[in-house]
């Protein structure tokens, strides 16, 4: 027995059939993209403080010599022309280093006026110059060298003190910085016995007249640059010799 089933009637809109196909709505144009306009400039607030910056009125530099000054005053530079060089900043006056070797190479008028101001970047060449030399005859006496020019300049400094009593006015560093000066004739020595041959006359010969040399200008300078030595030259040359003739032995063997 076939079962009933209860389906409701279809019903279509007034003025269109079963036969009418649906119509397709046109689909809505999509709106343009407009750019958001700028606000209106409001102004300043006058409640919050407000600097203004002119551009236009600054003045392009015509040159880089000089660094930039500022209007407050507070900082300034000048020109870099002012500037004084690398190595006065650093200490080091060529040109007096140059007028004190200079005095040296002449043993007899030797200006002691050119080391009254002593300094140590000049005696500190010429120790690494005497150090070079030996390093190209095959001795590396570089830490030798630094060590003994310093128990040298102790010991002459205490000597000469012992000998001028209270009345002695000669400090270490003068005496460091006059007895690496006194070291520019062993400097040579030191380059021309690459070139002579070792274990000769000549070489003991030419030591001998460099030791003097060295001997002479450092006594005269001690002599005339501190008070009180001039009764004592002969021990002060004798003490000059000692040091002196330790560092030829340096070059000769």
């Amino acid at each position: 027995m076939a079962k009933e089933f209860n389906v409701p009637p279809v019903v279509f809109p007034s003025g269109a059939g079963p036969s009418v196909p649906h119509q397709r709505r046109a689909p809505a144009p999509a709106p343009s993209f407009q750019p958001p306009r700028p606000a209106a400039n409001p102004g300043p607030n006058p409640n919050l403080p407000f600097m203004s910056f002119d551009i236009g009125s600054a003045q392009p530099s015509s040159s880089f010599s000089s660094a930039p000054v500022f209007a407050s005053g507070s900082i300034s530079y000048g020109s870099f022309e002012d500037e004084p060089p690398l190595l006065e900043e650093l200490g080091i006056n060529t040109r007096q280093i140059w007028r004190k070797t200079v005095s040296i190479l002449n043993p007899f008028r030797v200006s002691p006026n050119l080391h009254e101001d002593a300094d140590l970047s000049g005696p500190f060449i010429f120790l690494m110059a005497f150090g070079l030399f030996q390093l190209l005859a095959g001795k590396f006496h570089f830490g030798i060298i630094l060590g003994w020019v310093t128990v040298a300049a102790l010991f002459l400094y205490v000597v000469f003190n012992m000998l001028a009593g209270r009345n002695g006015n000669l400090d270490l560093y003068r005496c460091l910085s006059l007895v690496g000066y006194s070291m520019i004739p062993l400097v040579i020595f030191s380059a021309i016995s690459l070139f002579v041959p070792h274990g000769g006359v000549v070489i003991f010969a030419l030591g001998g007249v460099f030791v003097l040399w060295s001997t002479r200008v450092c006594t005269q300078l001690l002599v005339d640059l501190a008070s009180c030595g001039e009764e004592h030259r002969g021990l002060i040359a004798y003490a000059c010799f000692l040091v002196f003739m330790l560092f030829s032995l340096l070059v000769i063997f």
